[in-house]
């Protein structure tokens, strides 16, 4: 399943560094640097609508903003775009 909010269309950082540090001094004991994903913090909704109940996978970050709240509350329609699954391009 791919890990990319439906909403905005995050997904995660493949630039980060997974950084060990052996506080031994020395060339030869240089902290490894090895390649690692940030993922994005994703959370299962269901949204109630008058045609059903729909389950989107969204960022925690996006949960907070005014405009998916009032998605939620039901004052705004769902776009159609939320209802997409998403993929990888």
């Amino acid at each position: 399943m791919a890990k990319i909010c439906q909403v905005t269309g995050k997904k995660g950082n493949t630039t980060a560094k997974f950084i060990r540090n052996r506080h031994s001094q020395g060339w030869k004991y240089k902290a490894p640097k090895k390649n690692r994903t940030q993922e994005v913090n994703l959370r299962s909704i269901r949204l109630k609508t008058p045609d059903g109940t729909f389950r989107i996978k969204v960022a925690a970050s996006v949960i907070k903003s005014p405009a998916f709240n009032a998605v939620a509350c039901g004052l705004r329609p769902i776009p159609k775009a939320w209802l997409n699954k998403p993929t990888y391009v």
